[in-house]
């Protein structure tokens, strides 16, 4: 009940990096909503989820939470742009069956001091499941960008494949991107790997546009272009995957 709930602080490990003194003007009630979404055995379901200027409130607190259950042999795909609110956050608890799978595409974009993060906990409870996580982070004044993702592993779950990519883009200094990949595993047959790389933009690119007669502000948002298109490459849909792009790209026109 809401009575019971509290606002987390940075001593949760789920909110280390987090805004966490921007909860206080959030109603306590909106803060412990959940979603449930139960994916049927052998369905597909996608979840987009877009928290941007337009949706949101610029100093305020904009939380998505989902908790999932993937039926046996069933897919549910993620995916999301966080490029609004001071405080942005896609939160996911998902549990997956045998042969179900999770695929998940996320893009966070900001600057000032926001913070825009993905928290996903990924629960392979039996066996021959998979997963596959991409977040791209793009940051600049004092911009913050977060991955936290833990994987959960147990005993019976053997034949788990689990995978995430967190990479992170810093367009000037003072912003900063943060990942924290978990893994419990207890199983022994399993293959399950995270990579992460934080980096600045490739002036040696961006000379060579410029040789051809790009612009500074055109190479930059064409090189971001590229960089956020890795979470989205698995929208099959080709009209919502240039949706979702062009929100993250029309918060960098703005700052550009």
């Amino acid at each position: 009940m809401t009575q019971d709930v509290a606002f987390p602080t940075r001593k949760d490990e789920a909110w280390r990096y987090s805004d966490t003194d921007t909860l206080a003007g959030m109603d306590l009630g909106a803060f412990d909503r959940w979603q449930d979404i139960d994916v049927p055995a052998g369905e597909t379901v996608r979840e987009t989820l877009v928290i941007s200027d337009e949706n949101s409130d610029p100093d305020g607190v904009e939380l998505r939470r989902l908790r999932v259950k993937i039926g046996k042999g069933a897919r549910f795909e993620l995916f999301g742009v966080i490029a609004g609110a001071q405080l942005g956050r896609v939160e996911v608890v998902l549990t997956l069956a045998e042969g179900a799978h999770f695929e998940m595409g996320g893009i966070t974009v900001g600057g000032r001091s926001t913070v825009r993060e993905f928290v996903t906990r990924v629960a392979h409870e039996e066996p021959n499941a998979t997963s596959n996580q991409i977040v791209r982070s793009v940051h600049w004044g004092k911009g913050t960008g977060n991955f936290l993702g833990r994987i959960d592993v147990v005993r019976d779950a053997q034949k788990t494949d689990a995978a995430q990519s967190f990479k992170g883009l810093l367009l000037e200094k003072g912003a900063s991107v943060n990942a924290v990949p978990q893994l419990e595993i207890f199983a022994d047959d399993v293959k399950c790997e995270h990579g992460a790389s934080v980096g600045q933009m490739d002036e040696n690119a961006r000379f060579y546009m410029a040789a051809r007669g790009l612009s500074p502000e055109a190479s930059r948002r064409l090189l971001v272009q590229a960089f956020i298109g890795d979470a989205l490459v698995e929208v099959d849909d080709e009209a919502e995957q240039e949706r979702l792009l062009r929100i993250a790209l029309d918060k960098l026109d703005k700052h550009l």
